[in-house]
């Protein structure tokens, strides 16, 4: 998959400038966002090195209406009206990736486009400075596959090519449950980082600890109702050896409510409080965590 037509990257946040920059050398991408710009696009490596990159940047309406695939790097509740506009312009088995935290947009986007709709799960840590800039704060592993583990060798290819670019991906045939084990994470992170604007591993300062443990309990209990199996080593180790992995980071929600913008809570925490009322479930960290979580 390395020729025209373009792979298009709708989405210009600190995922979508990443996956620009990583992509250029292999096959040019077009970034889509809401202005375009004739700026380069410039990327701090995790080693400390700065690139220029000269990066397609279009509105929607600008871009090429045949593109050979479409990541969609939007927050979770763009990710609506985004499909709104790709159903008037492109072929409708035009192949989706579909990055986004929480696990709301991914089942509702894959029922609703007719082609070949992947989700994303990754690691790789990344912000924006200004309008051209983006940190790649930290390499990642990602993981790629259908809901439904169909589109096998789509997901193969894809990931070669993301692979290749600097982004390492597997394809993989349990996405579902990656999904779920990211939203664990999420939900025991993003929301206490962003009410209290603090980074990752502040969490393991007495003052917070409580409040992640009471989290991953009510987590853990919705996860076994669920069917969602643990990892290996529990759900404890697993959220806080994240913790400790990515104690310097800003969390997309502390990024976000930093910059005024709206936040990804009903996606992270929404499936998990519906999942909890399905079942019948306590889960009275949760709770308190969508009351005091900014929207």
């Amino acid at each position: 998959m390395t020729t025209a037509p373009h792979w298009l990257i709708i989405g210009a946040g600190a995922l979508g400038r990443l996956l620009a920059a990583r992509l250029t050398e292999r096959q040019p991408p077009i970034l889509i966002g809401r202005r375009a710009s004739a700026d380069p696009l410039v990327m701090t490596t995790p080693e400390g090195q700065t690139n220029r990159y000269h990066v397609a940047r279009l509105t929607l309406a600008e871009a090429p209406s045949q593109p050979s695939l479409i990541h969609v790097t939007t927050k979770s509740h763009a990710v609506a009206a985004a499909l709104d506009e790709l159903v008037a312009r492109v072929a409708p088995d035009t192949p989706l990736v579909l990055w986004q935290n929480g696990f709301q947009a991914q089942p509702l986007a894959t029922r609703r486009w007719t082609g070949p709709a992947l989700c994303a799960v990754t690691s790789e840590g990344a912000y924006t400075q200004g309008e051209n800039e983006v940190v790649h704060a930290g390499h990642g592993l990602t993981h790629l596959g259908h809901l439904e583990g169909r589109y096998r060798e789509l997901a193969i290819s894809i990931a070669a090519e993301l692979t290749a670019a600097g982004i390492e991906t597997r394809a993989c045939d349990d996405i579902r449950r990656r999904l779920w084990h990211k939203l664990a994470v999420n939900a025991a992170i993003n929301p206490l980082v962003a009410i209290h604007r603090i980074r990752n591993g502040e969490l393991r300062d007495p003052a917070y600890q409580p409040h992640v443990e009471a989290i991953i309990d009510d987590v853990a209990t919705i996860m076994a109702a669920e069917q969602i199996e643990p990892p290996d080593i529990g759900w404890p180790a697993h959220i806080w050896g994240v913790i400790e992995a990515t104690a310097s980071n800003r969390a997309s929600m502390l990024q976000d409510v930093l910059a005024g913008r709206h936040t990804e809570r009903d996606a992270i925490l929404g499936p998990l409080l519906e999942a909890a009322r399905r079942h019948g479930l306590s889960v009275p960290a949760l709770e308190r965590l969508w009351d005091d979580t900014p929207q």
